[in-house]
């Protein structure tokens, strides 16, 4: 079993998510995340999707996901060198100035920035790869993390 990234560029229009969800719930596959949004062509949306499964599943996924009707491309892009990047937004508990300014300097090593600061919270911006997040994650989880909202992993192809 491995994560795996596809691809598919459909049909910008209502419905769309919903088919590509009922396959994956039909067919007992996993959807790990899911990003989805326009183009540069407003009639055409690119998802992103990292699912886990071994080389039969991934086929069958690939398969599956050509045969819907909006679908008009599908790529594998674990096979190719791609840009993956993800984004995380984590308010972390700091009532001390002391705290805030620790979690401001984890933030400058990781090149996340302040998105928000109230009296007790502050709230960190982190884009890159899923591990990058995950380290941010875990150093800043002691002090006490509130809120954790990620977007799932958008790619495209390289070149």
């Amino acid at each position: 079993m491995r994560a795996h990234i596809f691809t598919a560029l459909v049909e910008h229009k209502p419905g769309v998510l919903q088919r590509l969800a009922s396959m994956f719930a039909r067919r007992r596959f996993n959807i790990e995340s899911i990003t989805v949004g326009p183009t540069e062509n407003p009639k055409i949306a690119r998802m992103t999707i990292l699912t886990v499964g071994d080389d039969k599943i991934l086929e069958q996924i690939e398969k599956q996901m050509n045969k819907l009707i909006n679908v008009i491309k599908v790529s594998d892009l674990s096979v190719d060198e791609c840009i993956r990047r993800e984004l995380c937004i984590v308010k972390i508990n700091a009532p001390k100035e002391s705290q805030k300014a620790q979690i401001m300097q984890y933030a400058d090593v990781f090149r996340g920035r302040v998105v928000d600061v109230s009296p007790d919270t502050i709230s960190i911006e982190i884009t890159g790869d899923s591990e990058k997040i995950d380290a941010f994650i875990d150093l800043v989880r002691g002090m006490g993390i509130k809120i954790v909202a990620r977007t799932g992993i958008t790619a495209m192809p390289r070149g």
